[in-house]
């Protein structure tokens, strides 16, 4: 037994692993952690890509909810199921409301209505499905690989094989205190082949922590039902809204409105910000209004809630993150770790460059295994990457000399039209100064 384990603690045995794991599924881990980058900042990109959803003048005071609400249902008249209205992040967000199963996508593993609405005139800024979008496309690549849920759950199993290639890369790696310093150099004098071996090795050393971290998260988000075994908890999993709470309240000709709903429930958590409320369904449909409190780390997706009855107006369950077990809390956290949102700002940039480190990885260990197998020579890819800058060089040159003639075409078609407006503008300076001259002289008769 003993002799078993020492053959498999041995480098070698870690290097065959750490080599098969790269090969088979190192582009996977590439492509996971790139589109990992992209999520980080996802709701910025897509406001890049959709200008019209940001307002560039944001008023005092938002519509009221009822009147956003009968808006929404007034443009989809045909939708009868339960909206669930979002709450803006900032001033110049947009409010959205979601329909989960629309007849559009009803079979699709995922891909409800978005419909973005300005929340100060209640008017429909653009109706999306999720997946038809550049960042929802992308954040299901990240999620499930665009394969539902055979995706999602091979992306949890690509977690827990990255886990395993991360450490062993750590084990490769570890040097004896005399070579600790050494191997933290970087040999830009030896040649390619080991260029691509020190730079792998210390960016490996740099992102295993974060990479490790979110290759964790990430996988008890694909299985969350592992996640709640472990934790001892249930209606924990991300986009969970807790227990199905119906109404035992008889229907009347009074129905309660969202803002009078939300009035109730915020009685509650009165210093608690509001995220979403979602409409009842049916005459047992209850409403469902999310809030976030300062306590709780998630930003998006906080967990304290409040049903309120339709019919009675009435309070029907709470739930408070703050009596939750520690098993629960502790669930609460993996989806704000895993996108950095519980890091602030710094922390999502770090998340940013580990993903793109992740891809580095790949690429630079592949091309070192390419040099050792003699797939390719050094001093060709060497000359080959000298040629691509080349290139790259000459393109950036290219388009910079075809902007720059395109300035100067430019400013010259626009010369004549500066001169007149340069003439135009001395002419009023000259009738401004004419006029405050004659009734300065004008004020001193008087005096």
């Amino acid at each position: 037994m003993n002799n078993l384990l020492t053959r498999l603690l041995t480098k070698a045995v870690w290097l065959k692993i750490h080599l098969y794991l790269a090969l088979l599924v190192g582009f996977l881990f590439a492509l996971i952690g790139l589109s990992g980058s992209l999520n980080v900042y996802r709701d910025e990109i897509d406001t890049f890509l959709n200008p019209e959803l940001s307002i560039a003048a944001p008023q005092n005071k938002y519509q009221s909810l009822d009147k956003i609400i009968a808006s929404v249902r007034a443009a989809h008249p045909d939708r009868y199921d339960s909206w669930t209205l979002e709450m803006p992040r900032s001033p110049h967000g947009m409010m959205t409301a979601w329909y989960e199963k629309p007849t559009e996508t009803f079979f699709e593993y995922y891909a409800p209505l978005m419909i973005s609405v300005n929340p100060y005139t209640g008017e429909i800024v653009s109706s999306r499905f999720w997946g038809q979008t550049v960042m929802t496309w992308i954040v299901d690549l990240h999620t499930q690989l665009r394969l539902d849920q055979l995706g999602s759950n091979t992306v949890g199993v690509l977690g827990l094989l990255l886990v395993v290639s991360c450490s062993s890369g750590l084990y490769l790696w570890w040097p004896s205190l005399k070579e600790i310093l050494n191997s933290l150099k970087i040999r830009s004098n030896g040649g390619l082949k080991l260029l691509l071996l020190d730079v792998h090795r210390l960016l490996g050393l740099l992102s295993a922590g974060p990479l490790i971290v979110l290759a964790i998260t990430g996988t008890l988000l694909s299985f969350p039902s592992s996640l709640e075994f472990f934790t001892g908890s249930t209606g924990m999993e991300h986009g969970q809204t807790g227990r199905d709470i119906v109404s035992t309240a008889i229907p009347n000709n009074h129905p309660t409105g969202l803002s009078s709903a939300t009035f109730v429930a915020q009685s509650v958590f009165p210093k608690a910000e509001l995220r979403r409320i979602t409409t009842p369904l049916g005459d047992t449909g209850i409403y469902r209004i999310n809030f976030r409190q300062t306590s709780e780390i998630n930003q998006k997706h906080p967990f304290t809630t409040v049903w309120v009855d339709r019919w009675s107006g009435q309070i029907r369950e709470v739930r408070n993150p703050n009596s939750f077990s520690s098993g629960e809390t502790f669930a609460t956290w993996i989806w704000p770790i895993h996108t950095g949102e519980a890091l602030g700002p710094k922390g999502r940039f770090i998340w940013f460059l580990s993903g793109i480190s992740l891809f580095i990885l790949y690429v630079s260990g592949l091309l070192r295994w390419l040099f050792r197998t003699n797939r390719i020579n050094d001093r060709q890819a060497e000359t080959a990457i000298k040629q691509a800058l080349n290139n790259g060089q000459k393109v950036l040159y290219r388009t910079f000399s075809l902007i720059s003639r395109h300035l100067l075409e430019t400013s010259q078609r626009l010369t004549p039209y500066v001169k007149k407006g340069y003439a135009a503008a001395l002419v009023w300076l000259k009738h401004l100064y004419l006029k405050f001259q004659s009734r300065h002289k004008r004020l001193g008769k008087d005096d």
